[in-house]
């Protein structure tokens, strides 16, 4: 009888280390438990689990190249898989409207953004390339910090004003 996966086994648990147990099995050969397969819930200590000399029934979950065997306690038990129920199909979504602001998740209130040129810059539904889109940012930004000394200056009586 070979070796194979999804095979289960009866084995011997000849060692113990802080990351599994190794498992004898029935041709002689020795595979591994990993320390996360040795039960349903986290194990912090093997040592509650499993002892030296120990039979077990385990599946072989992984048989590498170099000989190594992977096995699994948890797998090996026979217990029904808990059927999860269909998903509903997701209804799909309804057609945003578009209003011409562009960003702001398409419902923007029905109108578009107050003081921002639409993102087709004027350009008739091309796209713009990296040169114009800069201008315009650069040309958006001086203007609203421009904007912004003013109102600023206004607050304070202008430039020059005495205090007093």
């Amino acid at each position: 009888m070979s070796i194979e996966v999804g095979s289960k086994l009866q084995g011997k648990v000849t060692g113990i280390t802080n990351f599994g147990a190794f498992v004898e099995l029935p041709e002689g050969s020795t595979g591994l438990v990993h320390i996360s397969e040795v039960a349903d819930n986290y194990v912090k200590d093997i040592n509650d689990h499993l002892k030296v000399g120990d039979m077990v029934e385990v599946k072989v979950i992984n048989v590498e190249k170099d000989g190594k065997i992977g096995l699994s306690i948890k797998k090996a038990k026979d217990r029904p898989q808990p059927e999860r129920p269909e998903r509903p199909e997701r209804p799909s979504r309804p057609e945003r409207p578009s209003y011409g602001g562009g960003g702001g998740g398409g419902y923007g209130g029905g109108r578009p953004r107050q003081g921002r040129p639409n993102d087709r810059g004027g350009q008739g539904g091309t796209r713009e390339n990296f040169e114009s889109k800069m201008a315009r940012f650069l040309k958006d930004s001086e203007d609203r910090l421009s904007s912004l000394k003013r109102h600023t200056e206004s607050k304070r009586g202008g430039r020059g004003a005495k205090r007093g």
